[in-house]
């Protein structure tokens, strides 16, 4: 799966990876924001979701400590981190600034 998730993150287009736990209840708030997102940004970008728990060299590869944890990647490099739930504007400003 991390050749996959490398081969994701080196596409071209912004994308925005959601680390996220089954347990997690800020994840949950999270979970319905970012379909919201998606459908306002629509194919400029991509948005993907790592469990933590199924996938946790992924985690561990970007030092994951808190979910949710949100990171924008642009041509495979990591452009902007935040831990905690992000609203819908600043997500959908975000991903306009990158692509």
């Amino acid at each position: 799966m991390k050749e996959n998730f490398q081969s994701v993150l080196n596409e071209g287009k912004p994308v925005l990876v959601d680390f996220f736990a089954e347990w997690c209840g800020p994840c949950k708030v999270q979970a319905p924001v970012l379909k919201e997102v998606k459908s306002e940004i629509g194919d400029s970008a991509r948005i993907i979701k790592i469990d933590v728990d199924k996938m946790p060299a992924i985690a561990q590869a970007y030092q994951i400590s808190g979910v949710p944890t949100l990171i924008l990647f642009r041509n495979g490099r990591p452009v902007w981190r935040q831990s905690g739930v992000a609203n819908k504007k600043q997500l959908v400003d975000l991903i306009k600034q990158h692509v």
